[in-house]
């Protein structure tokens, strides 16, 4: 029998011009953004650029330095005070999950109901245990269960006390590749299932693609983008966006004529100044190949075998930029060593340029990621 949704109560968040500061260092700055009731948020962005301090500060582990927190209507943070952790209906899960060694599965999930009359606590202890699928586990202890096990056993803890929010940190980044993808798609699925809303914070951004309603892209202490994950990736509105959600090549120019012209054809470029540096950035799969003579030329200078796709890493004849190219497989391809290139113009987004040689640019000024 399918189990009965958990009935959290209808909640929604907003960070409201949220910062924090260690001392001279800004771990966060300026952070607003709102989740509604259900909604599945990851936050991703490489170490250190502040996913953690904002989990821990909508938990109340740590207090906001300004900036308001809310929840429902209820105000977690701000200039009223701070409600304590235990008291913001709001669950945890950590990156290790944080079992008790010395408590049994049950007593695990038991943890967070304590108070309650042991009647209820039993009940409701078997409600989550079987709605995460361990029922079988309950008289097990940490050191005597899976990776998988050990995951399902610590979202439902966090799930013992009714969260509306459940907050998580890099929870699948222990469990192996095939385990990683099974388990975080049960855990997905029953999360909206219950209809209880997440704070999932990745480094991940194939996981964050896969996972987020909402994803918001962290850079040194702020939210560089926010948007649903297919707006990001096939729009990011940043270059440092669209780098780290996946790969790309960029071609670098001057803005002429509100447009910047490359070898593979001239591309708009709004809000950019005549005489400006900029660069057009493009994914692998918006290239296509033809015959040089109908298109831009390059060399094949190698073919990377990715299992269902390969990957051509081509050299340009006009200007000499690195550029890929993504095919589906085949059993034993033949690429000609030199070959014509169309780009399609839609893919493409144009941003003024990085500074000199940052984020991977080469001493040439010609970058690729």
């Amino acid at each position: 029998m399918t189990p009965a949704p958990l009935a959290p109560p209808a909640s929604w968040l907003r960070l409201d011009r949220v910062s924090r500061r260690f001392g001279a260092v800004t771990a966060l700055a300026e952070i607003s953004f709102s989740l509604g009731q259900g909604e599945i948020l990851c936050l991703l962005g490489a170490s250190g650029c502040g996913k953690s301090t904002l989990l821990r500060l909508i938990a109340g582990v740590e207090r906001p330095d300004s900036g308001e927190i809310t929840l429902a209507g209820r105000v977690l943070a701000g200039q009223g005070g701070c409600v304590a952790p235990e008291a913001r209906g709001i669950g945890f899960m950590f990156q290790d999950y944080a079992l008790f060694p010395h408590l049994s599965v049950a007593e695990n999930v038991a943890f967070g109901l304590r108070g309650a009359p042991a009647a209820q606590v039993q009940a409701r202890v078997a409600e989550v245990l079987a709605v995460a699928g361990v029922r079988g586990l309950a008289d097990r202890y940490p050191h005597m269960l899976s990776g998988g096990e050990s995951q399902r056993v610590a979202l439902a803890r966090a799930l013992a006390p009714r969260p509306g929010l459940l907050l998580m940190d890099e929870p699948f980044s222990n469990l192996d590749q095939g385990l990683r993808d099974s388990v975080r798609a049960e855990t997905l699925a029953l999360l909206r299932q219950l209809g209880v809303g997440a704070i999932i914070v990745t480094h991940d951004p194939a996981e964050a693609l896969a996972v987020a309603d909402h994803l918001a892209v962290m850079h040194a202490g702020r939210i560089e983008a926010i948007a649903d994950p297919r707006s990001l990736y096939h729009a990011p509105p940043t270059l440092y966006t669209a780098r780290f959600l996946g790969p790309g090549s960029i071609l670098t120019g001057v803005v002429a004529g509100g447009a910047l012209a490359t070898p593979l054809g001239r591309f708009a470029a709004p809000g950019l100044a005549e005489g400006q540096a900029a660069v057009a950035f493009f994914r692998p799969q918006a290239l296509d190949l033809c015959d040089p003579a109908e298109g831009a030329a390059a060399r094949i200078e190698r073919v990377e075998f990715l299992g269902a796709q390969e990957r051509l890493v081509l050299r340009l004849e006009e200007g000499g930029a690195e550029l890929r190219l993504d095919l589906p497989s085949a059993r034993q391809p033949q690429h000609p060593a030199r070959v014509g290139l169309r780009l399609d113009p839609g893919a493409v987004r144009v941003f003024a340029a990085a500074p000199p040689c940052a984020g991977g640019c080469r001493p040439d000024g010609l970058s690729h990621l």
